[in-house]
């Protein structure tokens, strides 16, 4: 027993929110899968994710939806404006909900609490990533495991020339986050400003008396939280009535990069392949459609194919690239508010505003239903 070697089909490196639910959606198909980890995740913090219903399926299949004990927030309309702009876009959808609102660290907390229980996980682990990409035996407490393939999950400031060849996309944007609550009802709507200076969004909060949003703006100015909310009390006491802030909020620099692995012998998913400007509020369910597109591949490829990683990068890269270069010229046109970017939004608002057929685009690409290959 002691030089009894265990063999796993995947080992996740990285045991963030992605790269727990990378592990559950495999182990959910009956593949052997161990999950490390240098650190546990931070806890409780101030960002919500955006769960389209693509995801959300994603997370009733694994059954980790209902565990939510934060009653998740529906989103069933869409408005976005801008400066130059008195009438908002508006989309809305009756069959069911564009999106949710979670808390991010709760959905965290469900799925390494699920991974713990299996036994799949583990923490403060010294290993080199070298000998892990290199398929070398590993030892975690006292214990001997290889595997076939490595899935990288380390979010967006992994940085290892060697491993990754990755491609920034320079914007030098802050994003702020916070809440803040208000005496009308949100009605559900999610808003989305462009500003002189970045897009503000507000989403509505889980929360029973419905009263309660959270805000993510983003930015290439330096600003303050005092600016910020006198922004957000300028275009929203109207609609939400009088508001009162969060002392604390959040600030995160904003990244935007596409890696490429150098060696095609191990997965990249999530923020590790790449990481967008939040003004889509797609990030995160991009990384759900990294595992769908993985576990669909490992529905028609043979695990030891040696196309199966090249094959997955090919096919994520390109939707990946499509969201990084529509994003970066989105934020591209407001920061340079020239006549021609003027011309540009207008025609853009215009065209959404007189086509049904545009509109539905957009309501499936809000829905994750929109497949750019």
């Amino acid at each position: 027993m002691k030089n009894k070697i265990f063999n796993y089909d995947f080992l996740v490196v990285g045991a963030g929110l992605i790269g727990a639910l990378t592990a559950l959606r495999l182990i959910h198909s009956n593949y052997k899968v161990l999950v490390i980890d240098k650190k546990r995740q931070p806890q409780k913090d101030q960002r919500t994710l955006a769960v389209n219903a693509n995801s959300k399926e994603f997370l009733e299949q694994l059954g980790l939806w209902k565990k939510l004990k934060s009653r998740p927030e529906p989103i069933n309309r869409i408005e976005i404006t801008d400066s130059n702009h008195t009438s908002p876009l508006v989309f809305e959808n009756d069959d069911e909900p564009m999106g949710s609102v979670i808390f991010n660290y709760e959905l965290l907390s469900i799925a390494q609490e699920t991974l713990k229980k299996k036994k799949k996980i583990f923490y403060n682990t010294d290993l080199h990533l070298t000998d892990i990409l290199e398929g070398k035996i590993i030892q975690i407490d006292n214990k001997k495991y290889s595997f076939k393939y490595p899935i990288l999950c380390l979010g967006k400031n992994f940085i290892n020339k060697k491993i990754i060849n990755k491609h920034t996309f320079v914007r030098n944007h802050k994003s702020y986050v916070g809440f803040f609550k208000h005496t009308q009802h949100h009605n559900q709507t999610a808003y989305e400003i462009f500003t002189t200076h970045g897009p503000l969004a507000v989403l509505p909060a889980p929360n029973k008396s419905k009263k309660v949003s959270t805000f993510i703006y983003s930015s290439n100015k330096i600003t303050t939280y005092e600016n910020i909310k006198k922004l957000i009390n300028k275009n929203f006491y109207s609609s939400h009535g009088k508001l009162s802030f969060n002392k604390k909020y959040q600030q995160f620099e904003i990244l935007p990069h596409l890696s490429k692995p150098q060696s095609f012998n191990f997965f990249l998913i999530g923020d590790a392949l790449r990481s967008i400007h939040p003004v889509a509020g797609q990030g995160w369910n991009l990384g759900i459609k990294d595992i769908q597109q993985l576990m669909t591949l490992l529905g028609t490829h043979d695990l030891n194919s040696q196309n199966l990683v090249k094959t997955y990068y090919n096919y994520r890269s390109i939707e990946s690239f499509g969201y990084l270069s529509f994003t970066n010229f989105l934020n591209a046109l407001y920061d340079n508010q020239n006549p021609l970017s003027k011309f540009l939004t207008n025609f853009g608002f215009k065209s959404l505003s007189s086509s049904q057929y545009l509109r539905s685009i957009f309501i499936k690409q809000a829905m994750g239903r929109l497949n750019l290959i």
